[in-house]
């Protein structure tokens, strides 16, 4: 997570999926200006042609005990199908009718393009000419203007780190335009496919997740998490499904909050390791050797037993996700090893920095690099001067070790105000 993002919002859709009214639904219940947010969903009526009439309701209501609002759009329409340009070309319009922020404005574009995208890469059209047949009516727009109306209001398209649990397609069989297909519908699947989120199937044999849904999710390009990060929870918004299931709330869950700091940074790495039990010591030495010189964070041997008694080690490999496959393959070549075991692993890490102090003794002065590992807000954590530079200038003095790193280390802490 960036470190200077102030706010979370993780969007839930693993127990019940996501469509546009519930994206909608669930901002409102964030705290969204509910009137805004109608005028502006209602706006299509005046751009798209052959909508007739197009009205949102805004409603309480409760989805298995639990309260949420649910967002009704009610329209009448002459046209089955249009062109996909023509979507776009409606949009434009109804941004500008509205004036809305550029953020807004980029959001909603996006999530029509992804519609688009979407629908043509799975019929074989072009952005041009291709036909749209359920995505192109008006309620389409609607969700799509609602969700970045509201979003705006909120204040969310900018910093703000967003999260997404697993998406819940549903299953069994549906029919549309095009026929009768499995959960979730062809769109959905190519829109979740192509931003990487990750899908899970149920609870219940019926459509979870739609294509506007989808799209609207995927705009936010929220990082992809099997739970909850660290977070100060602020306010909890749901937004209602058409349908009331008996299995579980047909809503969609959103939760805004605070960032937890410790004052660390966070990143991602894999964890990457072996069993060795056939190498020898040299063997062993060049891997280690050529992985760190290839890349790796960090190598280590962790000594062990395996099967029969047979003294092995265990070689244990940080790296970034961009290595991973080198680091493999690595492993592979030098060590013998029949295959490797990865593990993504989440870390909290201080920020790190080098300065260089100067040493005096007698006739004999030399630079020492010291690294300093700080708090994210600045307090100093460690102070570390690098071996090397510190036996250096102890053979060159004749002075002990310890005695040159501790002058080393005071020195540093009055460079840096801290002694």
């Amino acid at each position: 997570m960036p470190t200077d993002a102030n706010r979370i919002l993780i969007i839930d859709p693993q127990p019940a999926g996501v469509s546009g009214d519930m994206m909608v639904g669930a901002l409102l219940d964030l705290g969204a200006h509910p009137g805004k947010v109608i005028e502006a969903m209602e706006t299509p009526r005046h751009c798209l042609s052959g909508c007739d009439d197009l009205k949102i309701a805004v409603t309480e209501t409760s989805r298995r005990g639990i309260h949420a609002k649910r967002v009704e759009v009610s329209l009448r329409e002459r046209i089955s199908e249009r062109p996909a340009a023509e979507l776009q070309e409606a949009l434009s319009n109804c941004v500008k009718r509205l004036e809305v922020s550029e953020r807004a404005k980029r959001f909603a574009e996006e999530a029509i393009r992804t519609i688009i995208s979407a629908e043509a890469s799975i019929h074989g059209g072009n952005g041009k000419e291709f036909h749209l047949h359920e995505t192109a009516s008006a309620d389409t727009l609607a969700d799509v203007i609602g969700s970045a109306v509201a979003l705006d209001d909120l204040g969310l398209l900018a910093g703000t780190v967003v999260y997404s649990t697993p998406v819940a397609v549903g299953g069994g069989l549906f029919s549309f335009s095009h026929g009768t297909v499995s959960s979730p519908a062809p769109a959905t699947l190519e829109i979740l496919r192509s931003a990487g989120l990750h899908m899970v199937g149920g609870p219940v044999e019926a459509e979870l997740a739609t294509p506007t849904g989808a799209s609207l999710l995927t705009a936010l390009a929220p990082e992809p998490v099997r739970f909850y990060p660290p977070i100060k929870p602020t306010s909890v918004g749901y937004g209602a499904g058409s349908r009331d299931f008996a299995e579980m709330p047909n809503v969609l869950r959103m939760v805004l909050g605070e960032p937890v700091s410790y004052g660390f940074s966070n990143d991602e790495v894999y964890v990457i390791e072996t069993n060795v039990d056939a190498a020898s010591g040299e063997v062993m030495g060049h891997a280690m050797d050529r992985l760190l010189r290839e890349g790796a964070r960090d190598v280590s041997a962790i000594p062990m037993f395996t099967k029969k008694g047979r003294p092995a080690y265990c070689i244990r490999v940080i790296a970034d996700a961009t290595d991973v496959e080198s680091m493999s393959r690595l492993l592979f070549e030098e060590t013998g090893t029949l295959g490797v075991r990865l593990y993504r692993c989440e870390r909290r890490t201080l920020a790190r920095e080098s300065i260089s102090v100067d040493l005096a003794f007698g006739d004999a002065t030399g630079l020492i690099e010291v690294k300093v590992a700080r708090r994210t807000k600045g307090s100093i954590v460690q102070v570390k001067p690098e071996y090397d530079d510190v036996k250096r200038m102890a053979d060159s003095t004749d002075r002990p070790f310890r005695e040159i790193e501790a002058l080393a280390r005071k020195r540093a802490l009055e460079v840096l105000g801290d002694g």
